[in-house]
């Protein structure tokens, strides 16, 4: 380790003062512990500069006492403390405490050079004796339970192993906190068969090791910006998509690797109850035209339905949309709080007015009874629109549909059940996330642009 120079350690606080120059870097340039370092600014920042004329010099039993209590009694920080007392190292501190618990809670000041006395002797009794060493034994043991506490809390997350810098971070805060050293945390740790274990050379060489993520600290930045902004529901793949979207070439296993050392995991699948609507034959079944073939060259050219039920304390809402083929936008859409035929003609009218011209249009949806209804056929056919149905007991033949369905719950509804209240609460949150779908979630199906933008995008294509 680099040993700083008094003007070394002016010019690392003038710069950090004055233009702003991290102390990170300026570990880095030096070849110093940056803890050291930030320790070394927060006591000239103090004291002023002159406090680096004051030389290591000897402590008296009193001073050390006080400093300690200060620390074990009035559960002050040896950082604050350390500060306070203008000391050279914050480690002084932590070596006073660890010997004073060592030596059966006893400050003992340290003489330099030979007794004068050749036949000094011990003035503790055998008794006194025994009871530093239980003491100490009590102390030890106490600190091992913590070790391990902590280093096993490491592996509860998603049951992992942790990696060797959450490890090494583990060590230092309890080396920080027990106030004991490296090698009796590391032998703890490594004695238990049961924890993940790690040498002093590896301790030491990921502390000191250079973080190959400084450089993407706007980057990482950025990503939870992206991921918070989009409630949890975007992956790696979404995110790197909107990076680039907005210029950040990034590659998509840099930004995976970036979101799990931050923890960010996108909301996990549930797969939950489906609504069917399905009756048996009530009315006139339609042909297949779609043959899973969904995707559409414009927009209104093919039309996708369903209906889908939502359950909240004890009362159901059912919603049904309208999808087009081309840009998977929601055209239209209508809730309510029963699967009436009311809610599907409503549904029908409200795309009209949006889209009018529906000529060569075909409407593909399931054989529920509202699609064989017969005021919902002759609505379709004077319209000129071909209707096409799903095979019987064949999901994936609307299949387009039925992914829509279970993206809004796994985003929005599944899981967050007890933040609606109300059903008027879930109805605005279905409105809220079906704008959001349109406008503001990218598709890597849709060459990472929003349904809107996409429809756009093409229509443009079209009229050039």
């Amino acid at each position: 380790m680099t040993k700083l120079s008094k003007q070394d350690k002016i010019d690392i606080y003038n710069n950090w003062k004055n233009y702003n120059i991290s102390a990170n870097l300026a570990a880095k340039e030096y070849g110093v512990n940056h803890t050291n370092l930030f320790y070394m600014i927060a006591l000239i920042e103090r004291h002023g500069i002159e406090i680096l004329d004051n030389s290591y010099k000897d402590y008296s039993v009193e001073f050390k006492e006080k400093a300690i209590k200060r620390v074990i009694y009035d559960h002050e920080t040896a950082r604050q403390v350390s500060l306070d007392l203008g000391l050279p190292s914050q480690g002084m501190l932590h070596n006073w405490i660890r010997k004073y618990k060592e030596d059966g809670y006893n400050v003992i000041n340290h003489k330099k050079g030979r007794s004068t006395h050749e036949g000094q002797r011990q003035t503790d009794s055998r008794a006194s004796e025994a009871n530093k060493r239980s003491q100490t034994e009590e102390l030890k043991t106490y600190c091992r339970e913590r070790i391990c506490k902590k280093i096993e809390r490491l592996s509860l997350p998603k049951k992992r192993k942790p990696t060797a810098q959450e490890i090494a971070t583990a060590v230092t805060q309890l080396r920080q906190e027990l106030h004991v050293t490296v090698s009796f945390v590391l032998d703890t740790i490594n004695s238990n068969p049961d924890l993940p274990h790690l040498s002093r050379s590896n301790y030491y060489y990921t502390l000191t090791k250079d973080d190959k993520d400084l450089k993407n600290e706007k980057i990482m930045k950025r990503i939870k910006e992206i991921f918070e902004e989009h409630k949890h529901r975007y992956g790696y793949r979404r995110i790197t998509a909107q990076l680039r979207r907005e210029g950040v070439i990034v590659n998509h296993k840099r930004v995976k690797r970036l979101m799990v050392k931050m923890h960010l995991y996108a909301i996990a699948i549930r797969r939950r109850f489906k609504y069917s609507s399905y009756k048996g034959t009530v009315g006139k079944i339609k042909p297949n035209l779609i043959k899973r073939n969904f995707k559409a060259i414009i927009p209104d050219r093919h039309w996708y339905s369903d209906i889908t039920e939502f359950h909240l304390n004890g009362e159901k809402l059912y919603l049904s949309p309208v999808m087009d083929g081309c840009t998977q936008e929601i055209v239209a859409y209508t809730l309510n709080r029963h699967p009436v035929l009311k809610q599907v003609m409503d549904m029908l009218d409200q795309a009209y007015q949006k889209h009018p011209a529906l000529n060569g249009l075909i409407f593909h949806t399931d054989q529920g009874w509202q699609y064989q209804h017969a005021a919902f056929q002759a609505w379709l056919k004077n319209h000129g629109v071909s209707q096409s149905m799903s095979r019987k007991g064949n999901s994936l033949d609307d299949g387009l549909m039925e992914g829509f369905f279970g993206i809004l719950k796994r985003e929005m509804f599944y899981g967050f059940e007890k933040t609606f209240k109300t059903m008027g609460e879930l109805e605005q949150a279905i409105k809220e996330y079906t704008h959001y779908y349109n406008h503001d979630r990218i598709k890597t199906v849709l060459k990472n642009h929003t349904p809107i933008e996409y429809r756009n995008m093409v229509l443009n294509k079209a009229v050039q």
